[in-house]
């Protein structure tokens, strides 16, 4: 198990940039997969993107593709997400997640989570 803290969330108009970051506690996080879903008032909790443990691969919804980067850097049990040209339906409260087993066949279902960072995106 892993504990995770989400930051760098804010305000931002729309076409603009944010880095979220996400750092874990634990020896084992250099041996997880990580990622984040975002939760928009209203809606149900989405997978936005996740990447193996080594970041070898990365798994992206269609939603952010092109526009979105995650990375991490294990020596620091740090993972990010970069977010590029945010629009207004990207506003929603993004939580990192972890697991040791990574995304698979199209769905994760991750057991660590931390406890969300908001995003607003204005137009």
């Amino acid at each position: 198990q892993v504990q995770l803290v989400e930051s760098g969330g804010g305000l931002v108009q729309a076409g603009g940039s944010l880095t979220l970051s996400c750092s874990a506690s634990g020896r084992t996080f250099s041996s997880y997969a990580m990622g984040w879903f975002r939760q928009a008032p209203g809606k149900e909790r989405e997978f936005v993107v996740a990447i193996t443990w080594n970041g070898s691969r990365t798994y992206y919804a269609d939603s952010v593709k092109g526009r979105f980067t995650i990375s991490r850097d294990n020596a620091k049990n740090t993972g990010y997400l970069q977010m590029n040209s945010l629009k207004p339906e990207d506003t929603a409260v993004y939580y990192c997640a972890a697991d040791w087993v990574p995304p698979y066949g199209g769905s994760w279902s991750p057991t660590d989570w931390g406890q969300g960072t908001q995003v607003t995106v204005s137009s």
